[in-house]
């Protein structure tokens, strides 16, 4: 049996914080194995969990429309359609799905079905974000959603058919990268709900 020889892995040698506020900024100093330095800006966000509430009996998801400022100044995006989405406050990914979903769309959801834990953005942020598809019914719709005041989040809320959700992610009107991953893993995993 033959061994491979590993090379040593790229190391963090230091890190700087450039910014804190409602976003972290550092800016860290790499070594690769060859002895190359260089530096990488990095957005420090931590973990964060997403859910697409869906209804199999009356083939809808909820969702949400939000402002979102990076879009806003690339191109005039004023909102996104995407799934209930938020920081992870508590140790538990799928108790913070729940209270997302809750205060973003009004639904209590029971069964969470995992994704998988996936990078947003690992060219340029920390970001770990739990990925949850979640039937619900319709007597789970017990609040009215719209997120949290105190967090000027504005959020409104869209409930849509499973086929014009296949429909948007197919013609480019989904632009959520989380959003339409849950949304084409849901069409993966429960092709009966587009027939």
């Amino acid at each position: 049996m033959t061994h491979a020889l590993r090379s040593p892995a790229p190391q963090i040698r230091r890190t700087r914080i450039l910014h804190e506020g409602w976003g972290r900024y550092l800016v860290a100093d790499v070594r690769m194995p060859d002895g190359t330095e260089f530096t990488r800006e990095i957005e420090d966000h931590g973990r964060a969990v997403a859910v697409l509430p869906y209804d199999p009996e009356r083939r809808t998801a909820l969702l949400i429309r939000q402002f979102r400022a990076p879009p806003c100044l690339v191109d005039g995006t004023t909102d996104m359609l995407e799934a209930p989405a938020g920081c992870l406050d508590e140790d538990d990914p799928q108790a913070c799905a729940r209270r997302e979903a809750f205060e973003e769309v009004g639904v209590r959801l029971s069964a969470l079905e995992s994704v998988g834990q996936v990078f947003s953005m690992p060219g340029i942020s920390t970001e770990r974000m739990d990925l949850y598809l979640a039937p619900y019914t319709a007597r789970d719709r017990e609040g009215e959603g719209g997120g949290l005041a105190s967090e000027h989040e504005n959020i409104t809320v869209v409930e849509l058919s499973l086929a014009g959700l296949a429909q948007a992610a197919e013609s480019g009107g989904i632009r959520d990268l989380k959003t339409l991953l849950l949304v084409q893993t849901l069409r993966l995993r429960h092709p009966g709900l587009f027939a």
